[in-house]
């Protein structure tokens, strides 16, 4: 199947993409970033706009800049997978796990055209790029006319495909508040490049010789990725000389938590199991990482 027709409107800056999104609105239009998801829903004819806004052209949206005193980092919306794989950007230094995350995404044409905005905007609870926004406790930055609009991830996902984002705004950026030494996200998926049937996240934090704070979030599992806190609560506080038995048992929360759907792809069982399996793992990589950062 191909597109239903539509106008095609390319917006030479982002002050006239913005003015473009808030006349057209949410119903009648649709921005266009890498394509890598919005075109084969189009062409499946599962969404059906009037207008496309493509701001691939918008070259302030692909900065990679140092943000705050904190060692934080802003990546804009239209930065591509590729440019993160490769670490391509001086201000990626001290980011390689990020690197490690976009290498699992698709395969080389999706992430030399995929964008990390168009990635967080389409919301697939499944998407290594939610997933991380959520598990490090990222800020993602939206802009209208009204200003400037910056959106917890926790907050932003609100269901299937669906985010906090108005229909006037644009997603313009992702803040990550830290550098991520100890992040690590395992997937599951039937061939390397498909879509991950369940994928883990997981970041774990130290002072002196004990593990100081955990987070963990699983995607392919609900309607959006999920954050499990009564899994991270069993990491706080434990000794690291003596980890495994809290990963175990944060593994085995993490696989009772969760309820996940059963489909064409696998059984909710499956998935539970799945989600031990992998949580396990990814722990066991932070902890791994841990142990080489300072106490």
């Amino acid at each position: 199947m191909k597109a239903a027709p539509f106008a095609y409107l390319r917006p030479g800056s982002l002050d006239e993409a913005v003015e473009l999104v808030a006349e057209v609105g949410d119903d009648d239009g649709k921005i266009l970033a890498g394509g890598q998801s919005l075109l084969p829903v189009l062409n499946l004819r599962l969404a059906h706009p009037a207008v496309l806004i493509d701001i691939a052209g918008l070259g302030e949206l692909r900065a990679i800049e140092p943000h705050g005193t904190g060692g934080g980092l802003t990546v804009g919306a239209m930065a591509t997978h590729r440019v993160l794989e490769r670490g391509s950007s001086p201000a990626l230094a001290g980011f390689a796990p990020l690197s490690r995350v976009a290498e699992l995404i698709g395969h080389l044409p999706i992430r030399t055209r995929g964008t990390i905005g168009g990635s967080l905007a389409h919301a697939d609870s499944a998407a290594e790029w939610p997933l991380v926004a959520l598990v490090l406790d990222c800020t993602i930055h939206a802009l209208s006319r009204r200003g400037v609009r910056g959106i917890d991830a926790n907050d932003f996902f609100e269901g299937p495909f669906s985010t906090a984002l108005e229909p006037d705004e644009i997603l313009t950026g992702i803040h990550f508040p830290r550098p991520p030494h100890t992040l690590n996200v395992v997937e599951f998926a039937r061939r390397k490049g498909d879509f991950a049937i369940v994928a883990a996240a997981t970041v774990l934090g130290r002072r002196a010789d004990r593990c100081e704070h955990a987070r963990i979030a699983v995607g392919g599992v609900a309607s959006t990725p999920v954050r499990i806190p009564e899994a991270e609560k069993v990491l706080e506080g434990c000794p690291l000389s003596d980890v495994h038995p809290a990963v175990l048992e944060a593994a085995y929360v993490c696989g009772e938590t969760v309820d996940p759907p059963s489909d064409v792809h696998a059984s909710s069982a499956y998935r539970k199991r799945l989600v031990r399996v992998l949580v396990e793992r990814a722990l066991l990589r932070s902890h791994h990482d841990l142990e080489g950062t300072p106490s």
